[in-house]
């Protein structure tokens, strides 16, 4: 039997198929998020099955999850990312205690009890200076890649202080730096040390390890050295990070399916 989970999030649709025989990923993929959320994910749904060379009767269980998934009507059940987040990391690095979670438009710290429930968590949504469209305007502005930054940000000897806590203001700020001739380096590294710096401000004092960091946000390279920069502990990136909660939503299926058997029915 194969569930799926959709991860719906701001810049970018997730999709992983699980195999609930034996848990193992038989596909997954993404593609950019538009206007039409569920016309994107149906079609990405269908391309994996037809890598699969697999009906979409097939797939007996769908969850969606992040922040579109109420616009997927692909889907029959949907469930927090919350939940999802914690659930695909902790089916892939069953020890972590931690979970950074930051994404295109939003940024979240759970912390996970010995069972691997959520036991609170604190999410960063009023601002995209704390998230990947920061890097992503940044990138831009340098007119280089996000595959870039890491590189500049090593080569930094005095990252530059960014305060503002609104991409539009942090904009006007990283222009103002270069008009001033500030390194485009320092620029990098002073933008990566921001975002980890309002993560740490969620995260507070109590932080109990395994750390791992997850989302989109985690592919970027120098955020995993500037999050240990900044919290002063290891940091363990997840493995395809961005995967994550379409991982979770996947797993939380074949859960629904394994406990309600009659749920299980052929997608439209």
């Amino acid at each position: 039997m194969i569930c799926a989970g959709i991860d719906g999030g701001s810049r970018a649709i997730k999709i992983v198929l699980l195999d609930t025989n034996t848990q193992q990923i038989l596909a997954s993929g993404a593609c950019d998020q538009g206007v039409d959320h569920n016309a994107l994910a149906s079609k990405l749904f269908d391309d994996l099955l037809q890598r699969l060379h697999l009906p979409r009767q097939a797939v007996a269980h769908i969850v969606a999850t992040g922040y579109t998934r109420n616009g997927i009507r692909l889907a029959h059940t949907t469930i927090t990312e919350i939940t999802c987040h914690a659930v695909g990391v902790r089916r892939l690095l069953p020890g972590a205690m931690t979970i950074i979670e930051v994404g295109g438009q939003d940024s979240k710290l759970l912390r996970l009890d010995t069972n691997g429930f959520v036991r609170d968590f604190a999410m960063n949504d009023r601002c995209a200076a704390g998230t990947g469209r920061f890097l992503e305007v940044l990138a831009a502005r340098l007119n280089t890649s996000l595959s870039a930054l890491g590189d500049l940000a090593a080569r930094s000897a005095h990252p530059a202080s960014i305060s503002s806590t609104c991409v539009v203001f942090a904009e006007s700020e990283i222009i103002g730096l270069l008009a001033s001739g500030t390194p485009p380096e320092d620029i990098v590294a002073g933008v990566q040390l921001a975002i980890a710096q309002r993560v740490a401000a969620m995260a507070g004092r109590e932080l109990a390890d395994p750390l791992v960091f997850t989302g989109g946000v985690a592919l970027v390279p120098g955020m995993r050295e500037a999050m240990e920069n900044v919290l002063g502990r290891a940091v363990r990136v997840a493995p395809d990070p961005q995967m994550t909660g379409a991982l979770g939503a996947a797993v939380l299926a074949a859960r629904q399916v394994r406990s309600a058997p009659q749920i299980a029915r052929p997608t439209e």
